[in-house]
């Protein structure tokens, strides 16, 4: 595959006398996401990527797909990579290099309200694009359904619970988690539908110096509950911010959000209800995603990740009473032998060190 990447850009090349290469053209990889996609640098000026994932992919991973994605975010003002050329055949892609710098990579406490103020204003622009605008482009967005809620968080019981966990479920234990997700679809379901990219967080997010944020692996999206994305930059999987500045961006949101019309008014409580519902969806399906990436793709690096996830769930969960026999099953079945493995070790160590700053420098 690399090999004919590399044949295929020295052809795109051709047609663009105003980027400059050395010969031969070199690929450096690059650390690749979740998906099977693959990501290259291609030594040009000014700097490209190429992208390619096997051609039978699914439609996600489509080079055609991505391209027309990228084209309506464009379109409404989203700072997307501008797609050099597009091999629908070989499924492969060249397109605008936005560099390495992600928010995770930038963000502390002097940094986060500018930067996340940014990031919320492409969001809210992000939403305001309408279905038309997706169908005039040939964009026929999944709807965030029941189905696909339900699909996904199945992932925390079959990877998470029985997998990493090790730890097989009876059948009233999986009647008691069903209810615990019915109830989350419910509220899921019952917000203003826009577009969601998915996959809104700090490592998806390109700090730019003197720009707009750069917005990047946007090829999931779907038509989905509106605080799917907010939940996914404020509760961040990787970073974790003050509950109190978590709920001010909140708000703060929501107010922009109603001006816009992308909101009915609704009051503090309902707003919060859905924002706190949807991410404990996320973080339930994140749990058993992580899991999926250490065992089946050996992406070891998303174990120490997964404690942050926990805790996230686990304290949103016990302020609603529906999710009460859920979070105290979770907490008596499943904390037990999470203790027993290294990565919730390794982070209740880390935990411990930061809290007593004398022991900070002391080895593991």
């Amino acid at each position: 595959m690399e090999q004919s990447l590399q044949l295929w850009i020295a052809e795109v090349l051709k047609k663009h006398s105003n980027i400059a290469t050395d010969n031969p053209i070199q690929l450096n990889k690059l650390n690749g996401d979740a998906g099977s996609r693959q990501y290259f640098r291609v030594n040009t000026q000014p700097s490209l990527l190429a992208v390619c994932a096997p051609v039978d992919s699914d439609n996600s991973e489509q080079a055609g797909y991505f391209a027309k994605i990228a084209k309506v975010l464009h379109k409404q003002g989203v700072p997307t990579p501008q797609i050099v050329d597009c091999d629908e055949k070989q499924n492969f892609l060249l397109i605008e290099d936005f560099g390495d710098s992600d928010f995770l990579s930038v963000l502390n406490e002097e940094s986060v309200d500018l930067l996340y103020s940014e990031a919320l204003m492409v969001l809210l622009r992000m939403q305001q694009i309408q279905p038309e605008s997706l169908y005039e482009l040939g964009v026929d967005l999944p709807v965030y359904s029941q189905a696909l809620l339900r699909e996904e968080m199945a992932l925390f019981s079959e990877w998470f619970v029985e997998k990493l966990l090790d730890r097989a479920l009876s059948s009233d234990e999986h009647l008691l988690i069903n209810g615990a997700f019915t109830f989350l679809e419910e509220h899921a379901e019952s917000q203003p539908q826009v577009l969601v990219h998915r996959d809104y967080h700090s490592r998806n997010i390109i700090y730019r110096e003197g720009e707009a944020p750069g917005i990047i692996d946007f090829q999931d999206a779907v038509w989905g509950p509106i605080t799917y994305d907010l939940v996914s930059l404020l509760r961040d999987c990787y970073i974790e911010w003050p509950p109190e500045q978590v709920k001010r961006w909140l708000l703060s949101y929501g107010s922009l959000a109603t001006e816009l019309g992308l909101l009915d008014e609704v009051d503090e409580r309902q707003w919060q209800l859905w924002f706190d519902t949807m991410g404990l969806q996320r973080h339930i399906k994140v749990l058993g995603i992580f899991a999926r990436l250490a065992l089946r793709d050996n992406k070891l690096n998303y174990l120490k990740d997964l404690a942050l996830t926990w805790r996230y769930m686990v304290s949103v969960a016990k302020q609603y009473p529906q999710m009460g026999a859920f979070v105290t099953w979770c907490e008596a079945q499943l904390v037990p032998l999470m203790e027993q493995q290294e990565w919730y070790q390794a982070s209740n160590l880390a935990e411990q060190k930061s809290s007593n700053p004398s022991t900070a420098g002391e080895p593991a």
